[in-house]
């Protein structure tokens, strides 16, 4: 089976595909041809999500010369209990919240400045309670044999845990740093990625996601 993966972050690309089995192939945007910007313009997880999909299953229908089974896109939110479920939907871009003017170069530097506007607005709360959430839009190519109603699915995955007071660890991406899933003393950037990637938020949306897809 070959899907496309709806997005070209190399970070979550290997995550991907070290969760997937084997026999299933997972292709990059880039990998496809696709090299438009998608306007998330929803107002949920679910909603991205589901545009992400939707967008890059359209297009490849018009113009990709590859044959591809499905598409699948994930959109992932952290959620912190004490700033009433912030930022949500704006995890990627919290920065830029509140007109914040940062001068930010790079991948690098954006994760940086979201894990420092995290730990400003926790300063001097004592709960720092916090979960992480991936919803996934599967879109399957129409076949003969596709049972009906299974041509787009839906899933999520839910981690909780807490937003540390400082940055700890190398590993990881995002707010990995200064996120501790509950059970663990460790970050997720502190833990090996053979861990994180055995109960994170994504991890748990992709083994439905490959429930699915074994019935398919």
């Amino acid at each position: 089976m070959k899907l496309v993966f709806a997005s070209n972050n190399a970070h979550k690309l290997e995550e991907v595909r070290a969760i997937m089995p084997a026999g299933i192939d997972v292709l990059s945007l880039r990998e496809v041809g696709f090299e438009q910007e998608i306007e998330e313009t929803g107002t949920t997880l679910e909603e991205n999500s589901r545009i992400k999909a939707e967008t890059v299953s359209q297009w490849l229908t018009a113009n990709s010369q590859q044959s591809v089974d499905g598409v699948f896109a994930d959109d992932t939110g952290l959620e912190i209990d004490a700033l009433d479920g912030k930022p949500g939907v704006y995890t990627a871009r919290w920065y830029l919240d509140e007109g914040e003017r940062l001068k930010v170069k790079g991948e690098r530097e954006i994760f940086a400045a979201n894990r420092a506007k995290a730990l400003r607005e926790l300063k001097g709360q004592t709960d720092r309670g916090a979960q992480f959430k991936t919803v996934v839009t599967l879109i399957m190519k129409p076949t003969p044999t596709l049972p009906k109603g299974k041509e787009l699915e839906q899933v999520s995955g839910i981690v909780r845990g807490r937003i540390d007071t400082a940055e700890r660890g190398e590993g990881g991406f995002g707010y990995d740093p200064i996120f501790v899933p509950e059970g663990y003393d460790k970050t997720f950037a502190e833990l090996p990625a053979e861990t994180k990637n055995s109960i994170s938020h994504r991890a748990r949306a992709m083994e439905k996601l490959v429930d699915i897809l074994s019935k398919i």
